[in-house]
């Protein structure tokens, strides 16, 4: 094939091509050769040539057909494209004629050219018409240059903006599908923004229109669906929804500050969420410190349920007040005291969902609060959590203690107002870190700073002074408790023992029940307070102690052998005293140990020991008053030593 095709090199002429294949075949010379004339063979050349030849030409037919189709479809294609640039350029064309013409109609009189301008009108509004059609297809189409083309068009018409709606319109068709309204309308918003430049010659302002159409439409809708269906019935999930709604569109509209919006993107987001808000914000603080009143109240309700208890009702003002400072003055209890069975009426629990309910409140104040009403906002809802947690649980409480607390000279005596003080204690130390960390940062640069320190050092100061003076009564019932043990297993013998031989060197049976007693209070104190409270209170716990025995002991007369054995009580007392860990407490006692030798010294060594280093500083009445105590005061020998 390929000799064959070498056979109709340019110029083509028939006889030639024959010619030439005859010299080239193997026998087909005429005139000597090689070879002798062969015309068989020759033929047979022929046929096959004639079969090749054939074969060619229907390979190259069906070449040409193929060559032909894709010609005519190419043309086809051509002619649609130059049909489609000639109608778009008349389209621009018949715009910018139809434009000049319309501006030209503004300034035709009516009565002359009403018809004229009617025409004119008709025509544009057509033209406007099939553009935004155009461009509305293209969008579908997602064929983003023409959709250019048309919209460069459109600029100068009125119909423009209908343009921009139409855009926005489809856009949005198909782009809320997930269960997210706020994620769905940050895709769509980022997706326009890579594409809203491509199209239009003012790209921010349509993206804000974008924005815009969504925030007052989309948004404003399912926000209100959201709030209207539990505003009325349910505060709780009204006030939860109202934050989680305010919250996703503030963090919507951060994400949408990245994007060029124009001059004053922040202002003009913002005031997308006021008009959408405005409404819901206007009462919002009425609505969170109404429902934290009730829910505050019904917490407490249901814990002093719990407690079957009905809540006393403590009055203020005018006899109360009066009872209360001559309470405070000469811890005297006017009014009889109730047994509360040891429940201190404190609750951790309670006080964990006020601050809870408090916390979340204040998280909310500072979410949906205009920024010039949010201290005033946040101390409305401090008030609430002083007036619930403070006064009527924890003051409550101490009250409810106080007035629980027996007199000195009860017999009996349930000193639980020490666990009121640890509760108490314990509730304090959470109070003021919601203080601190919640309601500080709402009000740290505004006036409100200072009436907030102001009420809360009030509040705390009422209560410490209740606390103190549960506490001093406390301990006045605990000395009480220790005078009954004395009276009761304190014999006037145990320092006068008849029989001397017998005598047991240890302390008595009343200095182990009272050491027993001491101690148990102690720990109980220990427990009960923390820092310096514990040392102050067990100094003034110490000095009434030691108070208590020095006037007990003093009562008694002692023998020289009676005097040893109180000397055995006192250093048990001492031993006890080392439990308060009190340096003046100790010293208190080891003094009242050395008083204790002058009973048992012999007179004539009593003016030294009562020179030595413990004794030295006492004044004399007190020395006298115990050598006064020893059984053998009055001889003339005694006397004569002590003078």
């Amino acid at each position: 094939m390929a000799t064959t095709a070498e056979l109709f090199e340019e110029p083509f002429v028939a006889d030639e091509y024959i010619e030439r294949l005859v010299w080239r075949t193997p026998g087909g010379g005429s005139r000597g050769g090689a070879e002798a004339f062969d015309p068989k063979r020759l033929l047979e050349e022929f046929v096959n040539h004639i079969q090749e030849l054939q074969i060619m030409d229907e390979r190259i037919q069906r070449k040409v057909e193929k060559l032909e189709q894709q010609c005519q479809k190419e043309a086809k294609e051509f002619a649609k494209k130059v049909q489609e640039l000639q109608k778009s350029n008349q389209i621009k064309e018949a715009a910018d004629i139809i434009q000049k013409l319309h501006l030209i109609a503004q300034e035709l009189p009516f009565d002359r050219f009403s018809e004229v301008k009617s025409k004119i009108a008709s025509k544009y509004h057509d033209l406007e018409c099939q553009l935004i059609q155009e461009f509305t297809s293209a969008q579908r189409r997602g064929e983003i240059s023409r959709m250019r083309e048309v919209a460069a068009v459109l600029l100068h018409f009125k119909g423009y903006s209908h343009c921009v709606d139409v855009y926005i319109k489809q856009c949005q068709e198909g782009a809320y599908l997930r269960n997210d309204i706020f994620e769905d309308a940050a895709i769509l918003c980022q997706r326009v923004n890579k594409q809203v430049g491509d199209i239009f010659s003012n790209p921010e302002t349509v993206l804000a229109k974008l924005i815009q159409n969504v925030f007052e439409i989309k948004l404003q809708s399912f926000v209100k669906d959201q709030l209207e269906e539990c505003r009325k019935c349910d505060a709780e999930q009204y006030l939860k929804n109202l934050y989680d709604l305010y919250t996703r569109t503030t963090n919507l509209s951060s994400k949408l500050m990245e994007f060029n919006l124009g001059t004053d993107k922040q202002t003009f987001l913002s005031k997308l969420i006021k008009s959408i808000f405005i409404s819901y914000l206007e009462n919002y603080i009425e609505m969170e410190t109404d429902y934290l009143k009730s829910r505050s109240a019904m917490i407490l309700h249901r814990y002093y349920d719990s407690k079957n208890h009905q809540k006393r009702s403590i009055g203020t003002g005018g006899i109360q007040d009066l009872k209360e400072r001559i309470r405070q003055r000469t811890n005297i209890t006017l009014g009889p005291s109730i047994d509360t069975h040891g429940e201190t009426f404190l609750s951790q629990e309670v006080v964990v969902n006020l601050l809870q309910e408090t916390k979340q409140a204040f998280e909310r104040c500072h979410r949906l609060s205009d920024p010039s009403d949010l201290p005033r906002n946040a101390f409305r809802i401090f008030t609430i959590l002083v007036e619930f947690l403070c006064i009527e649980h924890i003051d409550y409480a101490l009250e409810t203690g106080l007035a629980g607390i027996p007199s000195s000279d009860s017999k009996s005596a349930n000193l639980y107002f020490l666990d009121v003080v640890q509760q108490a204690n314990t509730i304090f130390h959470l109070f003021d870190k919601q203080f601190n960390d919640h309601l500080m940062p709402l009000i740290s640069s505004s006036p409100k700073l200072s009436e907030c320190l102001q009420k809360k050092k009030e509040i705390i100061e009422q209560m410490e002074m209740k606390l103190d003076t549960g506490i001093d009564r406390t301990l006045n019932c605990m000395i009480g408790q220790m005078k009954h043990i004395l009276a009761a297993e304190q014999k006037k013998t145990d320092f006068k023992p008849e029989d001397t031989n017998n005598v047991m060197m240890q302390y008595t049976n009343a200095c182990v029940k009272v050491c027993a007693y001491v101690r148990k209070q102690v720990e109980k104190i220990k427990n009960s307070m923390d820092g310096k409270n514990v040392d102050t209170v067990l100094m003034e716990l110490g000095v009434r102690f030691h108070r208590l025995i020095y006037e007990h002991l003093q009562q008694y007369s002692y023998s020289c052998m009676g005097g040893m054995l109180a000397i055995c009580d006192v250093a048990e007392y001492r031993k006890c005293a080392k439990d308060f860990k009190i340096p003046l407490v100790l010293q208190l006692f080891d003094t009242l140990h050395a008083l204790f030798n002058l009973l048992v010294v012999a007179p004539d060594n009593l003016k030294q020991v009562c020179s030595g280093e413990q004794l030295a500083n006492l004044d004399k009445n007190i020395l006298h008053s115990f050598v006064q105590l020893r059984g053998d005061y009055r001889s003339a020998r005694l006397a004569r030593h002590f003078s």
